[in-house]
C-alpha cells in the first residue's frame, strides 16, 4: 500500500517502538468503536476482517514510516484507517444492511476526517510523501467498499464495481506500462472527483434514495472518474512520447 521504493525504510528500534505504540492504540480505539457499533460489527467474521484490514495497514505503516512518532497529520490518517476497517468489517455476510445508518455514520466520519488530516498537515507544516500516500490509498479503499456494500444493497449490476476498481486496474496496467507510473502534476479536479464519488456512493448507500437514484448517483461517480483517470492518462502519455 506504501511502496515508496524498493526496500522497506530501516530506523532504530526505539523509533520503531514509538511508531508500534501509535499504531496499537489505533486498534485499541478499533476496538471501542466496534463494541460501540455492535450492529456493524455483529461477530467473529466482522471483527476478524475489521482486525485484519487494520493489522496490515498498521504493519505497512511500520515498515514505510521511519521516523518514529507518526505526528499529528498521520494520526488522522490513522484514525480515518479504522473507520476504513470498519466499514470493511460490516460488508462481511451483510452485516451492515441490517444497521444501515451506523454504518453509513462511519464511512461519513471517513470522509469528514480526509479533509482534517491535510489541513493539520498544512497547519502544522508535516507534509510527508508516506503521508500522502496513506490519505490517497485509504480513499482508493473506502470507494472500493462503498462500491461492494452498494452492489450488495442495490440491483445496480457489477458495473459498479468499476468506480472502486479503476485505481487498481491503473496500478495494474502500470507494471506492463511503466510509464503509466511517472509523477503527476497536483490536480484540484483529481481530489473533487475523489470527494465527489465518496459523496455520491453514501448519498447512494442510503434508506431514503430509491434505486434509480442510486442508479443515477452512482453513474456520476464512475462517469467523473472516468473522465478524470482518462484525463491523467493522456497526459501522461503525451509526457512519456514527447
Amino acid at each position: 500500500m506504501f511502496p515508496f521504493s524498493n526496500t522497506p525504510l530501516a530506523y532504530s528500534r526505539p523509533r520503531r517502538l514509538v511508531t508500534a505504540g501509535e499504531l496499537l492504540v489505533g486498534g485499541l480505539l478499533l476496538l471501542a468503536v466496534g463494541l460501540m457499533t455492535s450492529g456493524v460489527i455483529t461477530g467473529p467474521l466482522n471483527w476478524t476482517v475489521a482486525l485484519g484490514l487494520y493489522a496490515i495497514i498498521s504493519g505497512l505503516a511500520l515498515i514505510y514510516w521511519p521516523y518514529g512518532a507518526l505526528g499529528w497529520a498521520n494520526r488522522v490518517t490513522l484514525l480515518r484507517a479504522v473507520m476504513v476497517a470498519l466499514v470493511a468489517g460490516g460488508l462481511i455476510a451483510g452485516a451492515f444492511s441490517d444497521a444501515i445508518w451506523q454504518w453509513l455514520l462511519i464511512a461519513v466520519t471517513a470522509l469528514l476526517l480526509d479533509g482534517v488530516d491535510g489541513w493539520v498537515a498544512r497547519y502544522t507544516r508535516s507534509h510527508s510523501t508516506f503521508g500522502a500516500r496513506f490519505d490517497m490509498e485509504l480513499d482508493a479503499l473506502l470507494i472500493m467498499l462503498l462500491c461492494i456494500g452498494l452492489w450488495q444493497l442495490e440491483p445496480l449490476g457489477v458495473w459498479v464495481l468499476l468506480i472502486g476498481g479503476m485505481r487498481y486496474g491503473f496500478i495494474i496496467a502500470g507494471l506492463r506500462f511503466s510509464w503509466l507510473m511517472a509523477p503527476l502534476f497536483a490536480s484540484f479536479r483529481r481530489k473533487a472527483v475523489c470527494v465527489w464519488q465518496v459523496t455520491a456512493l453514501l448519498l447512494a448507500l442510503t434508506p431514503l434514495t430509491s434505486p434509480v437514484a442510486a442508479s443515477v448517483l452512482a453513474f456520476s461517480a464512475l462517469i467523473s472518474l472516468a473522465y478524470s483517470f482518462g484525463y491523467d492518462v493522456w497526459w501522461l502519455y503525451r509526457q512519456a512520447h514527447i
